[in-house]
């Protein structure tokens, strides 16, 4: 908009111009989207199948980079797209109010004039018998402001204030659509991409910055509209009735939110969050510090892993979640959820961040499961769930006695919202659905199942290296003690975690009269020998659930080593657990062994 802005001119912006031209750079981003799937699909499966050698590895590289450039394109010129749409859709509604200001005038004979005042005409007077005079507004001042002419025996024209109520109304519209007009030239002028062929890392951090600003301007437009305190159900519901263009403009603008929404279909979140990942490393790489770092390097080795060719056996990978809050997120699964018969949610414990740990260890006792699961029933999904703060500490046993209740009560809510979604999205009438806590995980499974009607959809529940899950009974876990299974190995310290009054007990006895008189007092403190950190020992009789072999792991007195901790999900290490864990995953619970109650 060139001049001063008036509201006649402002009536007569082309918003279909801009709809049109939002509609050409959806275009353009659609292709370089395209284009990215084809060589991610096609170019570089076909490349990699039938060629070998520095040439061929050297043409990935370049097709991998090319890739990541047209994902670059896709995302900026999708924010370009939703600017545009976004200035129509501000500008549209202010141009609505105009037309209500000026039809009320009309209604009314009052006269707009270029400039946006008003004149009213006369009124009869209620007191005396000359008519109180018309007159003229000044221009609108967006405010509401009575003015009007008075006089010692006569009220002011009513019409005054009525009028000039219109004038602040249409000033208030052309004010505001001015300030559109500015807000989004500075940011269309912003979009612009890096000189060259290539898109650099420092690309990735403008993005981010890019994208902030056009969700900002945006507000109204998108964000609004966003179903943020719905159900899984109702998200669905809404993501479902969109039209695809708009589907595509949340994609693009929100990734981050759309990614990590409960309800929202498995292959929509992968997409967005794949999106997401470039624009999270972009951020943190512009970002200092250890916590930084950490989350940086997991960023990274994800991001390599859902770029590696998949070897025969491989399950595909999809990021149903990833963010920088707190911790860390992660929500990896291997296996399409919505697609099969059988899902295996884990929530992992201790001292699990969003760390290169994270991507080693828990996203392959996950791999492992998924793999294992798989072998029994191809159609079978096995997920890393890093949705929650689990406790940090140096020393594992510290971080019991530092943890409490607190962290695993909020992970509770929050598992119980994302079960809530793969049920909502299942395309399986009935699937079969599994939670797996390890560890402190085991905790807020138990939390989970606690909250309202329990873990939705949930059938199985397997608890291993568990300090305790809050319950003293198997059957208060809502599945039925038949359907929960515990794994606890003899050299796991955290599964041997004494009570805190058998601790205290045991403290106290020491300072008192030594090893035995400890003895006594702890075993006077928790009679059974059956309780742990936070309740029943899963694996004792009194708990009732199903106990499962499992290998007895490293010694921590012999060998040093808390590995027996770990080693549950590892078919190399303890191929029987590993082996249970897949058949319950799988829907297969009654070929599962048993074995004693501790």
């Amino acid at each position: 908009m060139k001049g001063e802005l008036t509201w006649s001119a402002l009536l007569s912006v082309p918003c279909g111009e801009l709809d049109g031209a939002a509609d050409g750079w959806g275009r353009l981003s659609g292709r370089a989207d395209a284009a990215r799937d084809r060589i991610d699909q096609q170019i570089i499966i076909g490349l990699r199948d039938t060629q070998e050698g520095e040439a061929a590895d050297a043409a990935l590289d370049r097709l991998r980079q090319l890739a990541r450039n047209f994902q670059y394109v896709y995302t900026e010129t999708g924010l370009v797209r939703t600017a545009l749409n976004s200035l129509a859709h501000e500008v549209r509604a202010h141009q609505k109010s105009v037309r209500e200001a000026l039809a009320d005038a009309a209604g009314l004979q009052f006269t707009v004039h270029p400039d946006g005042s008003v004149s009213y005409p006369e009124k009869a007077g209620l007191i005396a018998e000359t008519p109180l005079p018309g007159g003229r507004t000044v221009a609108g001042s967006g405010f509401p402001d009575l003015r009007g002419p008075s006089g010692a025996l006569t009220a002011p024209n009513p019409h005054a204030a009525t009028a000039q109520g219109i004038a602040d109304r249409i000033a208030r519209s052309v004010t505001m659509a001015a300030d559109a007009d500015v807000r989004y030239a500075r940011i269309l002028r912003d979009l612009k991409a890096e000189d060259g062929l290539n898109v650099p890392n420092a690309a990735w951090t403008d993005a981010a910055a890019d994208m902030a600003s056009v969700r900002a301007a945006a507000r109204a437009y998108l964000n609004d509209h966003i179903p943020y305190q719905a159900t899984a159900a109702e998200r669905k519901e809404w993501w479902v009735g969109l039209p695809q263009e708009l589907r595509d403009e949340y994609l693009a603008t929100y990734p981050d939110i759309i990614g990590n929404l409960d309800g929202i279909p498995a292959l929509v979140r992968d997409a967005a969050n794949r999106d997401s990942l470039q624009l999270l490393i972009g951020k943190l790489e512009g970002v200092g510090g250890h916590d930084a770092a950490e989350k940086l390097e997991a960023l990274r080795l994800i991001d390599e892993q859902l770029q590696a060719p998949l070897k025969a056996g491989d399950p595909p990978m999809y990021l149903l979640g990833i963010g920088d809050e707190g911790n860390g997120r992660a929500i990896v699964a291997y296996g399409n959820p919505d697609t099969s018969r059988n899902v295996a949610t884990y929530v992992p414990g201790l001292n699990t961040s969003l760390d290169g740990k994270f991507v080693s260890n828990d996203l392959k006792r996950v791999r492992d499961t998924a793999i294992g699961v798989r072998n029994i029933d191809e159609s079978s999904s096995a997920i890393a769930w890093l949705g929650y703060d689990a406790p940090q500490a140096p020393n594992m046993l510290d971080s019991l006695e530092v943890a409490g209740v607190e962290r695993a009560d909020e992970g509770g809510i929050a598992l119980n919202q994302f079960m809530n979604g793969i049920s909502v999205t299942s395309e399986k009438d009935n699937p079969h659905m599994t939670a797996i806590g390890h560890s402190y995980g085991s905790l807020t499974v138990g939390a989970a199942a606690q909250q309202g009607a329990g873990i939705p959809g949930a059938d199985e529940i397997i608890l291993v290296g568990s300090p305790g899950v809050g319950v003293d009974r198997a059957e208060d876990l809502g599945v039925g003690a038949q359907h929960v299974f515990v794994g606890a190995a003899k050299n796991d310290v955290v599964t041997m975690a004494p009570s805190k009054t058998q601790a205290v007990g045991n403290v106290v006895g020491f300072f008192l009269g030594g090893p035995e008189v400890s003895r006594v007092l702890g075993d006077f403190a928790d009679p059974g020998d059956d309780d742990l950190w936070f309740g029943k020992d899963p694996a004792s009789e009194t708990f009732g659930a199903r106990r499962f072999p499992v290998a007895d792991g490293p010694s921590l007195v012999e060998d040093w080593s808390l590995e027996a901790h770990s080693q549950y999900f590892n078919p190399e290490l303890d191929s029987v657990s590993a082996g249970s864990i897949a058949l319950i995953s799988a829907g297969q619970a009654k070929r599962v062994k048993v074995e004693e109650f501790r």
